[in-house]
């Protein structure tokens, strides 16, 4: 298996900021007011910015305070205008995928509003309170939890790629439900891949070097390695759809490779941790993660090699042998990429989009999931489509001037892969909701009914509950500080009751048994809506 060198997501993150329109309603009128740090700026930052650029974060300043968003309030404006920040490379419009990464065109506006307008502050009684990062766990009980090595990071001129073997107990298969990827030092990781290898040659390769771990530029070195999981900053732990799993075959290495960022800092030290939920049942739909699309097999225009000062495409093509049902994909090239883009031909001729990425950027690529899984019928023809600048214009060139580039996986080489995440289909795995594209869950921490005087009645349309499956705990967020949280079986019988009080509430639910659950918010004036949840 050719191994992916980038493949970072931003999966699990969640963002998107109180709707504009509401509060223009809500709040002070657009027209006569300049938007203030503390009215309006703030939710956006420390919903779509924070989760990087907080003390200790990997992004460049910390955007968690008025004077610091005031001081870098200039670049804010400039890299919103120009969708550089937040990172997102697929197009939307294209297909929208799940927990998008992605600012309004009314919240970029807002903020060069803000910017054009002095930057004010605001009023101090209107002030949030800033999100805390604690860098903790989420999976609480993993069933595997293993830390690798306390490794220095050199200073470099540039990038670090550092693979760690981290030895686990697994003696039989198991599936994977669940994996959490814990950075020890959130300023300098910048991505991690997680991977599984049952040939030892992870290990042997970390022997031969006297640091902890060896580096590997392209992957981990293992042909036979099977991608399980990422890790970008701002994701939260990934979890699979019902009855679905990654395999982990026994007695497998668990193999990260850890990317650093070029850094003149010494001393620096990381440990980073992964945690693994298993599932007790052994017939799940196995989920594989693999390069369905690539530069050898499925090239239809090959062999890849780009010739100096040329701009040219490459092609890919697949033939689904039988029903799968697909529920991510990752492109993946180098630094002559320019734009990558898939899609699918069914049997019948109808065309699913997959994903299109117009503006290829090497240091934020992704394993991006799809909103509902995509059921692909025996014969459809998955497609990839990636082009390359090898001319002085592409300022990612690693070539001055333009050489000949061969397929390879050092920086210097190219590549053309499309990862899918995929099992094997039923057309009722269409159904299941990854993400509907109305998770509001970024402004409940961030907009207090006194600041913009929303009702309770219509606050109580905002309840959100995750993960989902879930197995030892449950998280629920409410916009209201009133009433009740209550937890209730299929019979109706009420099994845990929390005063909403706090702005997430952690359930713990390894008590009880598998099902469907529902959650709702309770108080003496009404009810809220009723959200399902799966427990296994």
């Amino acid at each position: 298996m050719k191994l992916v060198t980038a493949i970072v997501q931003s999966i699990g993150q969640r963002s998107r900021c109180f709707p504009l329109v509401l509060i223009l309603l809500v709040g002070v009128p657009a027209s006569a007011q300049t938007p203030t740090w503390n009215e309006d700026i703030a939710c956006i930052a420390f919903s779509h910015c924070a989760t990087c650029h907080h003390d200790g974060g990997i992004g460049s300043f910390d955007i968690t305070s008025y004077a610091n968003a005031y001081f870098n309030r200039l670049e804010i404006a400039e890299a919103t205008e120009q969708r550089v920040m937040p990172p997102w490379p697929p197009d939307p419009e294209y297909r929208p995928m799940a927990h998008e990464r992605v600012l309004t065109q009314d919240e970029i506006d807002l903020i060069a509003a803000w910017v054009q307008g002095g930057a004010p502050e605001g009023p101090p009684e209107a002030a949030l309170e800033p999100p805390v990062f604690d860098n903790g766990s989420v999976l609480a009980n993993a069933d595997i939890s293993v830390i690798m090595e306390a490794y220095t990071i050199p200073p470099s001129p540039t990038d670090v790629y550092q693979c760690f073997v981290l030895n686990i107990d697994n003696p039989t298969d198991r599936y994977i439900t669940g994996i959490e990827v814990v950075p020890g030092n959130t300023e300098h990781v910048h991505h991690v891949l997680v991977f599984q290898d049952t040939t030892g040659q992870a290990q042997q390769l970390d022997d031969d070097t006297p640091e902890p771990g060896y580096v590997n530029f392209g992957g981990i070195g293992v042909n036979s390695a099977k991608l399980i999981g990422i890790w970008v900053p701002g994701s939260d732990a990934v979890f699979t759809p019902p009855g679905m799993g990654i395999k982990l075959y026994a007695n497998a290495d668990v193999v990260i490779q850890v990317h650093y960022p070029a850094s003149t800092e010494t001393g620096a030290v990381d440990s980073t941790r992964v945690n693994l939920r298993l599932s007790p049942s052994s017939t799940l739909r196995s989920i594989s993660i693999d390069p369905v699309l690539d530069h050898i097999n499925a090239i239809t225009d090959g062999p890849l090699v780009i010739a100096p000062y040329q701009v040219r495409s490459f092609h890919a093509e697949y033939t689904v042998p039988v029903a799968a049902t697909i529920t991510a994909i990752g492109p993946h090239c180098h630094l002559l990429g320019q734009s990558m883009k898939s899609w699918a031909v069914l049997p019948n001729g109808d065309t699913i989009p997959l994903i299109d990425i117009p503006d290829w950027d090497f240091h934020w690529q992704g394993l991006y999931a799809f909103r509902n899984p995509i059921y692909l019928p025996p014969g459809t023809v998955l497609h990839g489509e990636a082009w390359y600048d090898n001319t002085a214009e592409n300022e990612e060139n690693p070539n001055s001037p333009p050489d000949w580039v061969w397929l390879g996986e050092s920086t210097t080489n190219e590549m053309m892969l499309f990862y899918f995440a995929y099992t094997n289909g039923l057309p009722g795995d269409t159904s299941i909701v990854v993400d509907d594209g109305t998770d509001a869950s970024h402004y409940l921490d961030c907009a207090p009914l006194q600041q913009v005087g929303i009702n309770e009645a219509s606050a109580f349309g905002q309840l959100e509950v995750w993960p989902s499956p879930a197995r030892d705990q449950l998280f629920l967020r409410s916009r209201l500080r009133t009433g009740e949280l209550v937890m209730t079986d299929v019979s109706g019988r009420v099994v845990r009751r929390i005063r909403a009080t706090d702005p997430i509430i952690t359930i713990a639910v390894n008590d009880l048994a598998r099902g469907v659950y529902s959650v709702q918010h309770v108080s003496n004036s009404a009810n809220g809506v009723i959200v399902k949840v799966l427990l296994e």
